[in-house]
């Protein structure tokens, strides 16, 4: 099998956790060891979130003022650099080095006329309280949106249109390699009139890039890891309901939250209308969720539309 692996923020930081180097590795390392098993006999590309980290990178930036802020695209090849490393070399040591891992900078085109950067939906960063979400709302000019209980910044998250190293990431898999890429959905560049490419100011989602790379490499499945046991229908509310399968056209009457799991849906989507398959499920229960035990599968077509599973095991 040829797999698009997109490792959630959980794998790398968790909520009210500090985003030092020891947890980003304790958490790498502890998602390498549920992946070792399915990438030492499938040909797997992991992709990862970078959030947390480039919001991190961004304030760090901001507290030392005698240089100017760097953008968000080379703060976003900062984060591929730091967490791929992370993930390469952990990912071969769970696989005692019996398989060669290659952690890749990777860029993907958007469309600088894109609607996304007139209306910010990325989270990024740490989570405020209400009050000091204000407070650097004025101080930095940043927006702010609510992120659960707490608040985040937000930036513009254009649609991504290709990855220019995906014929690389297919050689790497065709001679034997596990690839690391598309980190934090790939640093964001615009083509100009010279057909240069131009870094801009947004953050990518990585599971829509992550769908690109999919279909650009001809990976049989999308597995978008998360800490969510399904795709919740309602959720929230007396009526939520887990979904199992679903076909691409009935999910997509389906509202879901703009900054969290529609990003997945989209994504799955887009594979399954290529005739792909996609699954959301979590980290810790791979297995299961290849056996169909736990999360959801988007496919192509589903006569039913949707099926539902019982409450979470």
């Amino acid at each position: 099998m040829r797999a698009v692996v997109a490792l959630g923020g959980n794998a790398l930081a968790k909520r009210r956790e500090p985003m030092t180097a020891d947890y980003l590795r304790k958490n790498v390392r502890e998602a390498c060891g549920e992946l070792a098993e399915f990438a030492s006999s499938n040909e797997v590309v992991i992709t990862h979130g970078n959030g947390p980290q480039v919001g991190l990178l961004a304030l760090q930036n901001l507290a030392y003022q005698d240089v100017a802020v760097y953008p968000l695209d080379i703060l976003g090849a900062e984060t591929q650099g730091m967490i791929g490393y992370v993930v390469q070399q952990e990912l071969a040591n769970a696989l005692g080095r019996e398989r060669e891992v290659n952690a890749i900078l990777t860029t993907t085109v958007v469309d600088e006329s894109d609607p996304a950067f007139d209306r910010p939906t990325k989270l990024i960063g740490p989570q405020y309280s209400a009050h000091d979400a204000a407070e650097a709302a004025a101080e930095y000019r940043w927006t702010i949106a609510k992120d659960g209980d707490a608040f985040r910044r937000v930036v513009p998250s254009p649609t991504p249109l290709s990855i220019v190293q995906a014929p690389l990431v297919s050689r790497l898999l065709e001679g034997g390699s596990l690839v690391v890429c598309v980190g934090g959905g790939g640093v964001p560049v615009r083509i100009d009139s010279s057909g240069r490419h131009v870094g801009v100011q947004a953050v990518v989602d990585k599971d829509l890039a992550s769908a690109v790379l999919a279909a650009e490499i001809r990976a049989d499945t999308l597995i978008m890891l998360t800490d969510a046991d399904f795709v919740v229908e309602n959720w929230g509310t007396p009526e939520q309901r887990n979904i199992l399968t679903a076909s691409a056209d009935a999910i997509a009457q389906l509202p879901f939250a703009e900054g969290s799991m529609k990003p997945k849906i989209d994504a799955a989507i887009r594979i399954a209308q290529a005739g792909g398959r996609a699954l959301i499920g979590p980290l810790d229960r791979l297995d299961d969720l290849l056996a169909r035990r736990i999360g959801t599968e988007i496919v192509p077509e589903l006569a039913a539309g949707i099926a539902y599973a019982g409450p979470t095991e």
